[in-house]
Parts: C-alpha cells; sequence; structure tokens
C-alpha cells in the first residue's frame, strides 16, 4: 500500500510565529499538484528555539497552532505531522508534536519525552511523559521530537506498540548531521520500519541546522533525502514492506525481554 509523503525542510524565523504561520502557508500552496497524503513540518516551526521569551511567543493551549494545521489538513485534504510547538498550558511550557487527520480533526498531541541540554530546554521546558503512537492515513504510526532519536529503547516502545512509521520532527545542528543521519538509519534497520524525519534549514543567533531531512525504508534503504537548502522533499512509500522485512528477519520473535534490564 503506497503512501506519499512530503516533509517541508524549511526556514524559521527566530521567535516570529505570525511570520512562520504566514511562511508555512505559502509553501503549502506548492502541494496542491502533489496531493501528499502526509505532509510533515519540523520542530519548534512557529518560534525556533528562542525559549528564553516563551511567555510572551509560546500558543496557550496550543489553540492557534492546532487550528492553524487543522485548517490547512481540511483545506488540502491531508493528513499534517504538524512539527512540534511551543505549547503553554498549566503554567508550564512543552516542545509538543500535533498531528491533524484530513478531516483537520486533532489526531495526537505529544510533548518531547527527552529534553535536550545543549540547547537548554531543561531550563525552559517539561518534559512530557505519554507515548508519541497514533493511527494516520490508516496505519499504526509514531512521532517523536529530534533528541529522542538518541534514545533508542523509546523508539523501541513504539515499535512494539504497533507502529510502523515513525515520523520524526527536528532542530538538528548542522554540526551533528552525521548523527543524524547515522542514528536514523540505525532506527529504521533495528524495528524495521519507515523513517519520516523532517529536519528544519538556516540558522538562529546560537546554531546553524542542517536539513538533510530524510525518508528511510525498513532495510535502512534511502528512498529520498534533502540538501541544506529549503525544500519541500517529496516521497512514496509501501507499507506491506515492513511486513515483508519482518517475516525476512524475525526480529521481534527472537527477542528476550526476559534477560533484558532497561533500568540500566
Amino acid at each position: 500500500m503506497g503512501l506519499n509523503v512530503s516533509l517541508i525542510q524549511m526556514d524559521i524565523a527566530f521567535g516570529n510565529p505570525k511570520a512562520n504561520y504566514d511562511h508555512v502557508e505559502k509553501l503549502f500552496n506548492k502541494l496542491t499538484e502533489t496531493k501528499p497524503d502526509v505532509v510533515v513540518l519540523p520542530e519548534l516551526w512557529t518560534t525556533g528555539y528562542d525559549l528564553t521569551r516563551l511567555d510572551e511567543i509560546a500558543d496557550d493551549n496550543g489553540t492557534e497552532s492546532i487550528q492553524f494545521i487543522s485548517k490547512l489538513a481540511s483545506h488540502y485534504r491531508t493528513n499534517i505531522i504538524g512539527g512540534s510547538i511551543a505549547k503553554h498550558a498549566n503554567q508550564k511550557f512543552t516542545n509538543t508534536l500535533i498531528v491533524a487527520n484530513q478531516q483537520g480533526e486533532l489526531v495526537k498531541e505529544y510533548s518531547k519525552a527527552h529534553l535536550f541540554r545543549l540547547m537548554n530546554e531543561e531550563k525552559h521546558l517539561v518534559e512530557g511523559n505519554e507515548t508519541g503512537t497514533f493511527e494516520l492515513a490508516g496505519h499504526k504510526s509514531a512521532g517523536v521530537i529530534c533528541y529522542d532519536i538518541r534514545f533508542p529503547e523509546w523508539i523501541r516502545t513504539h515499535i512494539l506498540d504497533g507502529a510502523k512509521i515513525l515520523y520524526v520532527v527536528a532542530e538538528w545542528p548542522k554540526s551533528r548531521i552525521d548523527h543524524w543521519r547515522a542514528l536514523l538509519i540505525s532506527r529504521a534497520i533495528e524495528n524495521q520500519c519507515f523513517v519520516v524525519a523532517c529536519n528544519r534549514v538556516g540558522s538562529d543567533p546560537n546554531n546553524v541546522f542542517g536539513g538533510h531531512s530524510i525518508v528511510i525504508g525498513p532495510w535502512g534503504e534511502i528512498i529520498a533525502e534533502a540538501s541544506e537548502e529549503e525544500v519541500i522533499l517529496e516521497a512514496e512509500i509501501d507499507i506491506d514492506q515492513v511486513d515483508e522485512v519482518r517475516n525476512t528477519i524475525p526480529i521481534f520473535k527472537d527477542r528476550r525481554p526476559d534477560i533484558y534490564n532497561i533500568s540500566l
């Protein structure tokens, strides 16, 4: 079963939600000919990493961002992995992924479980405690955020819950882009799943971001990969391939959780 995905590898205006909403809307206008089944945005696309001003620019309860993504989804009749946003709720800030189906209905919110100290996330955000699994376009899927991919046990948790597609949204720095590629390929191979990973490009006052949004198959093969420029990366994935790979090398049948001590 084929699924067309479009990854919006975009630059992000630092601390300027209005400019970013406008930019995303213009980029969506370029999707009219491709008619993708799923569109993916990067991490913190509304604000960038302007964490010191979250009290001014974070989205209260995620309301504006959810309404914006839902409107785009229903207008273009496409499912959207709405990247992640800086959300303000219960007097706390979270880095929260949002997912809407093609009817514009909110399917999932997932708050980043692993906060990245090198970008001071732990000083401004609170971590999430729920998994990122959901069903979209008829397929069990999972969504995680950037630093999460460095924790293979967290990714495996989602795969054991039935996910066949792992969506990753990120603001991954150019200086460690080799890690980005290696980690994502590893997560695809070890979990025998598709990985659809959208990174940003451009820079902010403290970082240069590396792009290289990528779509990877369950054998670890690269289906499509972007460079370091703003672009819409398109790919088609065949979900049936997941079962074929898992039947060929049945790693999930050969697991021995009785001897694994993941608390170490």
